[in-house]
């Protein structure tokens, strides 16, 4: 889920700044690479966070996060704040990227893990995939704002399926 919450802002960001937002293509370059500094510095701050939180809270401050940051940012129009939101905005949606292999990891055995995780990432991956032609479709009907408000649904699911995983804090594994 994660990976459609990326996939589907940084395919159309860069489009959305530089037409809809008017800052034209060297400036729509410039606030989309702030966003991936901001992606880059969330996964650095993301694994400190579950080191001292544990995975579970890391994920949800992220979570949550995720959907707070999209949201706003989906409604700014001021390039200032379309700069710093989009910091802000990456920290938070892909910053959990940092987590995914630590919490795959504590979910399987051993002898399986490896296929496991390969598995489970790369369904996820080849659904985020589709992220840029839903939101495709979506901004044509409705807008890129609207389709992109849209995107925190993904993160209230994986905020929600984080309830549904095996606690293993402190749990050695196999």
């Amino acid at each position: 889920m994660q990976n459609f919450g990326y996939f589907g802002i940084i395919a159309w960001l860069p489009n959305y700044l530089s037409e809809k937002m008017e800052l034209g293509v060297t400036k729509g370059s410039l606030w989309t690479a702030v966003t991936v500094i901001g992606m880059l510095a969330g996964i650095l701050i993301f694994g400190q966070v579950a080191d001292r939180l544990g995975r579970r809270p890391a994920f949800w401050i992220f979570q949550a996060g995720a959907i707070v940051s999209i949201l706003v940012y989906s409604q700014m129009t001021d390039p200032t704040a379309l700069l710093v939101g989009g910091f802000f905005m990456g920290a938070f949606a892909n910053g959990m990227l940092g987590g995914h292999g630590a919490l795959l990891a504590e979910m399987y055995p051993t002898q399986v893990r490896a296929t496991a995780q390969n598995v489970v990432f790369n369904i996820g991956r080849a659904l985020g995939g589709l992220a840029p032609v839903v939101i495709a479709l979506l901004a044509d009907s409705f807008g890129f704002a609207f389709a992109l408000a849209l995107l925190p649904i993904i993160y209230i699911i994986q905020f929600l399926a984080m309830f549904l995983l095996p606690e293993k804090r402190g749990i050695e594994l196999e």
